[in-house]
C-alpha cells in the first residue's frame, strides 16, 4: 500500500460536481491496484491506499440496474427511475430518464449522460442519464 495521503491528488466533492455540471464524469483511480470508482473516495475499498488519481470517465455506458421510485421524496415528482450505470471499469448511482416510455428500461440498455438535477435543498447535483434510443 502507498504511503501518499496527500488528499489533493484524490476528486474531493466539489471538484466533481463541477464536471457533472460541465456535462463530463470525474472519477478516481487507485495508483496500487487500479481499482476505479465513478465517485469521490478518500480510499479505496480495494487495497485501503490512499494513492488515488482523478481520471475522466466516459459519459456514455450501459444499464447494471434499475429500480422505480413510485413514491418521491418531498420536493420531487414520482414516479421516476434511478438506477446504477456502468462507465467503463467504474459504476455511478444516476437518475434514468426515457422519452416517452412508461417501463422500466432493460440492464444492459446503452444510456448517455444527459445532464444533472438539483432539486435537493442544498443545490447538490445528481447526474442524469437517457437511454440511447435507434
Amino acid at each position: 500500500m502507498s504511503a501518499n495521503t496527500n488528499e489533493s491528488a484524490s476528486v474531493g466533492y466539489e471538484a466533481w460536481t463541477d464536471a457533472l455540471r460541465s456535462g463530463s464524469v470525474l472519477g478516481v483511480s487507485c495508483a496500487d491496484c487500479g481499482a476505479t470508482y465513478g465517485t469521490p473516495v478518500a480510499v479505496c475499498h480495494d487495497c485501503g491506499s490512499r494513492d488515488l488519481e482523478p481520471v475522466d470517465l466516459p459519459t456514455e455506458g450501459t444499464l447494471h440496474s434499475v429500480t422505480r421510485i413510485n413514491v418521491a421524496p418531498v420536493g420531487f415528482e414520482g414516479p421516476y427511475y434511478v438506477g446504477i450505470v456502468q462507465l467503463g471499469d467504474a459504476r455511478i448511482t444516476a437518475r434514468i430518464e426515457r422519452d416517452g416510455a412508461d417501463t422500466a428500461p432493460e440492464i444492459e440498455t446503452p444510456v448517455v449522460l444527459s445532464g444533472v438535477i438539483e432539486e435537493d435543498e442544498n443545490g447538490l447535483p445528481a447526474p442524469v442519464f437517457t437511454v440511447e434510443t435507434d
